[in-house]
């Protein structure tokens, strides 16, 4: 039987499942650094700066799987002296977010280099429940690559 939610590299999924996940426009709407369209090589080019930050990092995103299937992706990337945590699913399995956030958060709590963990949403992001069921706490706006957002911090340690 499938273990019910496993992470694992993005060079792992076929990246087919990757391209048709970000082509959904249900996506753009609350990700204002995605481009107007996605192509099979933004899809090579996007694992492959994922990979880097594990390569100069140790850590950074992952493929989430949900009984072996792919459901989204996700996980922490390094912006200074700060671990932003991102969480991007399929429309389908939105419902997972939280399950999720809950096992990768879990991660960052075991990891002494992880003190605390920053979210920056968009602002059409307007259901902000779950950040605050986790524990995280709004610290204001930001700019980030030219957009504004929303940031909050989580301290893991």
């Amino acid at each position: 039987m499938p273990a019910p939610l496993t992470f694992a590299r993005l060079t792992q999924v076929d990246p087919n499942l990757i391209t048709a996940h970000m082509r959904d426009p249900r996506l753009a709407i609350h990700m204002p650094l995605m481009p107007d369209s996605w192509s099979d090589a933004q899809t090579v080019s996007f694992v492959q700066s994922k990979e880097a930050c594990w390569d100069r990092d140790g850590l950074g995103h992952w493929a989430f799987l949900h009984q072996d299937r792919y459901v989204g992706w996700g996980g922490f990337q390094r912006e200074g002296e700060e671990w932003d945590f991102g969480l991007v699913l399929c429309p389908a399995h939105f419902g997972l977010g939280l399950p999720i956030a809950r096992k990768a958060l879990d991660f960052a709590h075991a990891d002494p280099r992880i003190p605390f963990v920053t979210f920056l949403l968009p602002p059409s992001r307007q259901h902000l429940g779950a950040l605050r069921r986790l524990g995280a706490q709004p610290l204001g706006e930001t700019d980030h690559a030219g957009h504004r957002f929303l940031k909050f911090r989580l301290d893991t340690a």
